[in-house]
Order: C-alpha cells, then sequence, then structure tokens
C-alpha cells in the first residue's frame, strides 16, 4: 500500500521534466557559434538607455563609436560581419577607431575576424564622406569611357576605392554591381551599372573586382541572378524578371559568369527577385498568399545553379533581408532558415538591433537556427562547409597583425591616402572623358556674344556647383558672362522664366530617375525617402520651362542620371549632353570679413563647365540605347 504513492511520484516527476525538456530545449553552443558566424549585421543606430515598449520612438541615433552593449554582443554572440552605413562614418580618425573597436570586440570573445562591409560603388552609392575621401562618377559613366579607354577606369577606380577602405579598417566592399540594365525603368540599378552591353558590363567588372581585391578588398559582386532588369526596387517590392533561359544566360547571368571563370571573385551577393525560367516553386508567405521564390531563397538558384553549374567556389551572401520583398513575406527566423537551407553562406541585416532589448531577440534567432541544424532541418556538414568558406575568405583577407599598428600613426598614414592628389586626379579625370555629346546644334563651345546665362538644376546644391565651376573655367579663359540659377524643386515658375527671359542662353537639367533607398541608405530611409518631391510634377514643371524658350535663345539640356527621358525633350532645345552622374562635395570657406559659408563643387560640373566653355571635348559614348 505505501509503495503506490511514491510510485506515482517518480512518475510525476518524469512526466514534468519531460515536459520542461520540451518547452527548454537545449542546443550544442558549437551550433550556435557555426550560425553567428553566418549573419552580418547593421549597427546603423542603436540608443543604449531605450527600452522597448509599442509607443518608443524609433531609434535614430547614430553609431559613431562602440557603445558597450553592442560590444558584449559582438563579443558574446561570435556575429561573423558587421556593415556601416554614411551615419556610422564622420571623419578619418573616427572611423580608424570604430573599425578597430569592432574587430577587438570580436577577439575579445575568442572569435574570428569580422567582416567589416559598406556599400562603396562610387557614383550615386557611396557612404565615405565625400569631402574627405574619392567617389568617382561611377559605373555608367565608366561604361562611358569603354570605347576610348577599355578598362582603365574600371581598374583605377577599383584600386582607389579599395586602398581607401583598407586604411579605414574596411575589409569589404558590396561592390561592383554588374547587373546589365537593359531596362529604361529600372528605379534602383540604372546608372549603378557600367551599361546594357553584358559583355562590356563583364570586362569591366571583372576589372574593377580584380583591382579591389589586388589592394587587400573583398569585392561583392551583385546582383545574383541579375537585377538589370527590374521595373520595382526589392526595397520597397519584391520584383520579377520574365526573361526566358537563352537571355538569362546571355544576358543576367554573363558578367558573374566572366568572373568566375577569369578571376576569383571572393563574394557574390543575392538579388531579392523572382526568376520563374530559373525556379518556378511557390512558397505561402506569411500574409497567406502563395508565390514565386525569390533567387535568395532558391536553392535550385544558389546551389544548383551558381554553385555547381556555374562552379562558384566563394562566399555567397544574401542582399539585405530586411528589405521588403523578403521581410514581407518572411519572418526574421524564417528567412534566415530559408536562405541557408537554398545555399547562402551569409544572411546579411537578418534583424535590426536598435536598443538593448534587441539583443536577447538576436540571440534568440540564433538559438532558433541552431536548433533547425540541431532538428535536421538544415544539413549540419553544409553548415560546416559553409562556415569553412567564409573562415578561408576571412584568413586570406584579414590581416590581425594591422591592429597592432600605432593608431596615431594608422591616422597619419589614412590621411595621405584618402583623397590624394592621385585619386582626385583620375576622378576628374573619369568625369573629363564620360561626357556624351548627344545633339550639339552650335550650342557649344559657348559663343563670346553670348552674355547671360539662366541656369536651372534640380536643387540649390546643383546650381552653387554648376554656377562655380563655370564661373571657374570663365576666369581661367579670361573672359566674362552673368550667371544666374534657379531651382527647379524651390523656385516657383513664375521666378523662374522672369531669369530665363532675360538670358541670351538657357540650360536645363533632368535627374531621372529619383534617387532610391539604396543610395540614401536603406529600410531605415523608407519614409524620408517617400518624402520626395513629386517627379511627374518636376517633370512637368521642366518642360514647360524648356518650352517657354525664347526663339532667339540657346537652348541645352544636361542629362545627369540615365539619359533614357531626353527623346521626350530633345525637339525643344538646341543641345544635350549627358553626364551619368551629379555627385556635390559640401566646401566650407571663409571670406575676406571672416564669415564662414558653405559651398558645393564636383569633378562632374568641372567637366561639364570646361566643356561648355571650349577647353575640352565631350568624348564619351552612349553606354545604353535611346531613340
Amino acid at each position: 500500500m505505501g509503495v503506490k504513492p511514491l510510485r506515482f511520484s517518480v512518475v510525476s516527476l518524469l512526466i514534468f521534466s519531460c515536459i520542461s525538456c520540451v518547452s527548454h530545449p537545449t542546443v550544442d553552443p558549437k551550433l550556435e557559434a557555426l550560425v553567428a558566424q553566418k549573419l552580418m549585421l547593421d549597427i546603423r543606430y542603436f540608443c543604449p538607455n531605450v527600452t522597448h515598449s509599442k509607443h518608443a520612438k524609433k531609434c535614430t541615433t547614430p553609431v559613431t563609436a562602440l557603445p558597450k552593449s553592442l560590444k558584449n554582443m559582438i563579443s558574446d554572440t561570435g556575429v561573423g560581419g558587421i556593415i556601416l552605413f554614411a551615419n556610422n562614418l564622420v571623419d578619418t580618425e573616427q572611423m580608424i577607431r570604430l573599425n578597430r573597436d569592432l574587430q577587438a570586440a570580436a577577439a575579445q570573445g575568442g572569435h574570428k575576424p569580422l567582416f567589416i562591409s559598406i556599400d562603396q560603388e562610387g557614383g550615386r552609392v557611396v557612404r565615405i564622406p565625400q569631402n574627405i575621401s574619392t567617389a568617382f562618377s561611377g559605373n555608367m559613366a565608366i561604361g562611358a569611357t569603354y570605347p576610348l579607354h577599355g578598362t582603365h577606369f574600371a581598374k583605377i577606380s577599383g584600386e582607389v576605392i579599395a586602398k581607401e577602405l583598407a586604411v579605414l579598417g574596411f575589409n569589404l566592399n558590396f561592390a561592383p554591381t554588374v547587373d546589365v540594365n537593359v531596362n529604361p525603368e529600372n528605379p534602383v540599378i540604372n546608372v549603378r551599372s557600367f551599361g546594357e552591353n553584358p559583355q562590356i558590363v563583364a570586362e569591366l567588372g571583372l576589372a574593377q573586382m580584380q583591382a579591389m581585391q589586388s589592394n587587400g578588398i573583398i569585392s561583392a559582386l551583385k546582383h545574383f541572378p541579375g537585377h538589370g532588369d527590374t521595373s520595382t526596387d526589392s526595397h520597397s517590392g519584391l520584383p520579377l524578371v520574365e526573361h526566358d533561359i537563352s537571355k538569362i544566360e546571355a544576358v543576367d547571368l554573363a558578367p558573374f559568369q566572366y568572373a568566375i571563370d577569369n578571376g576569383e571573385p571572393g563574394m557574390i551577393m543575392t538579388a531579392h527577385i523572382q526568376y520563374p525560367a530559373l525556379d518556378n516553386a511557390v512558397f505561402n508567405a506569411t500574409d497567406g498568399s502563395r508565390t514565386i521564390l525569390p533567387a535568395t531563397m532558391s536553392r535550385v538558384i544558389l546551389t544548383d545553379l551558381l554553385r555547381d553549374k556555374m562552379a562558384f567556389k566563394g562566399v555567397i551572401i544574401t542582399d539585405a533581408l530586411d528589405m521588403a520583398a523578403i521581410a514581407h513575406f518572411y519572418a526574421p527566423t524564417e528567412a534566415v532558415i530559408q536562405t541557408f537551407k537554398a545555399g547562402s553562406d551569409i544572411a546579411l541585416m537578418p534583424i535590426a538591433v536598435r536598443s538593448p532589448s534587441d539583443i536577447p531577440k538576436l540571440k534568440k534567432l540564433i538559438f532558433d537556427v541552431a536548433y533547425a541544424i540541431q532538428k535536421g532541418q538544415l544539413s549540419i556538414e553544409e553548415v560546416e562547409q559553409s562556415v569553412a568558406r567564409i573562415n578561408t575568405l576571412k584568413q586570406s583577407y584579414i590581416q590581425s597583425e594591422s591592429a597592432d599598428i600605432d593608431i596615431t600613426k594608422a591616422i597619419d598614414y589614412a590621411q595621405t591616402v584618402l583623397a590624394a592628389p592621385a585619386n582626385l586626379q583620375a576622378e576628374q579625370a573619369l568625369a573629363d572623358n564620360s561626357i556624351v555629346a548627344i545633339k550639339n546644334q552650335n550650342v557649344w563651345p559657348i559663343r563670346e556674344s553670348i552674355q547671360r546665362i539662366h541656369i536651372t538644376m534640380p536643387d540649390n546644391s546643383k546650381c552653387i556647383a554648376l554656377t562655380s565651376a563655370l564661373q571657374q573655367t570663365i576666369k581661367t579663359l579670361n573672359t566674362t558672362k552673368t550667371i544666374t540659377c534657379s531651382s527647379l524643386t524651390s523656385d516657383n515658375s513664375k521666378d523662374i522664366l522672369a531669369l530665363q527671359h532675360l538670358a541670351q542662353m538657357v540650360i536645363f537639367s533632368d535627374i531621372t530617375p529619383q534617387q532610391s533607398l539604396v543610395e540614401m541608405g536603406g529600410m531605415d530611409d523608407i519614409n524620408d525617402w517617400r518624402l520626395r518631391p513629386n517627379k511627374d510634377q518636376l517633370d512637368a514643371k521642366l518642360l514647360t520651362l524648356i518650352k517657354s524658350t525664347l526663339p532667339q535663345q540657346t537652348s541645352l539640356l544636361i542629362s545627369m542620371r540615365t539619359p533614357y527621358k531626353v527623346k521626350q525633350y530633345a525637339s525643344d532645345v538646341d543641345g544635350i549632353i549627358a553626364s551619368f552622374a551629379y555627385n556635390t562635395q559640401t566646401v566650407e570657406s571663409v571670406d575676406s570679413n571672416g564669415q564662414s559659408y558653405v559651398s558645393y563643387q564636383g569633378p562632374i560640373y568641372r567637366a561639364i563647365a570646361d566643356i561648355l566653355m571650349g577647353p575640352k571635348h565631350a568624348t564619351g559614348t552612349l553606354p545604353v540605347s535611346i531613340d
């Protein structure tokens, strides 16, 4: 009689223990370490003293020095990489100190060195402050120089960008973009592409990639299998490319295959794009819809095609997983598991860490993915092979002894490399040689008889930059002209027309398409991106101004981005030039009265001024077709 209660207690204890096991599973810490190495986080913003709540304001405090919470997070978790944005980067000393502190945090935890990455493509996508670095005019400008200069500017830009990144402590650059831009409506690639010819894109991409990697920076070709024929930005939606297999191989895949066959790309970045001709499998999204797998989540595309058929041996990294093309359809942990299953080695920005309360979420994500490995949902053999690829790449490029260099010496040396005179000369040479003359009915060189010029630019900073460049060239030539300038965005049409009608020559400028999210930074900027001026209204305003040109006036249009749209203005202007760039640099100066003021300048404006006034000629060739 006395045995039964004891027997009942033992059974109850066993049952309770089993329930506890189910409720609180455990995983091998070695699996968590493997998963952490396969994650790359952004630390764009962090608020150390903010606690998470439904009513808390969005954190917008940039991380320019490493807070203790993030230092401990890196040390404790062993995450494999960090991506930095423009908000994180202030000046030479600050960048070097931040990158050193990041690596020290990883070393403190006994982990491999971090990938410290950046989007420094040149042109429209740069993160290093442009007033202390060399930005170049970008890929489509390089494409415009190809007929006369071959791969020269791809090589020199890759070399300069890499050297400047390396002295700051970066080791990975998400560049070059080797998408073949065959869609005039492409909102996100456009001038980030070398052009529409797959072979030229392939040659220029390989040259820039090899130049970067020869100078100590891992290059990540993007966006596989190709983002060049999309009319949707994957930051805001899920693009669909409906090419057939033959066109995919001849156009989209060609630059990637060329780089794999003729070089050793360290990394390739995936695209969040549906390619039904490659993989038409569907999945159930978090909202209950069924849709075609994006390439980032497709094993057919990442493993069967890229890894096996195309024989890519390097590291595959996803594009940012917080982009709407993924985040709208997948929960963060599900997205990471699915892309690892597809064949990605690194998940980029899988979760936002903006306050200390987010760090446990990161640790839970690592745990949950490790648990998926433990359960057999992910192959442990493939995960180990993936981390081995990551480690091999790190060993090849990341020099741990660089941290031993005295920081003062490192800062002094970096300042001799950043924006060095030879670098700036190369930047100016690209701008000078990339300008394309599309139409010139006796518009330039500007005649001596033209004394009054009115310019309408997209905004005031570009007004100042072009006006200053023209005035400088005019001064050099010992001539005189009166120049006025209006902002298309902020000045009303009546005031612009009043100045325009007083001029003998009128110059207009068009920037199409508008700035994309990637140029602004990423998904954290989506509210500002949505508040951009209405492009249709600006286009209508510009067309009205152009059509208001008087018969006796000389008129010129400067296409400062993709030139596809110039055809709608062509019959109403006497001349058209294309620059593919409009980068401005802020310059702080002091006038004769000791008052400080801000002005703007840029290589592309100096190139335009020299061509319009006559010292130089437009020698570029259109890298894309227009009617």
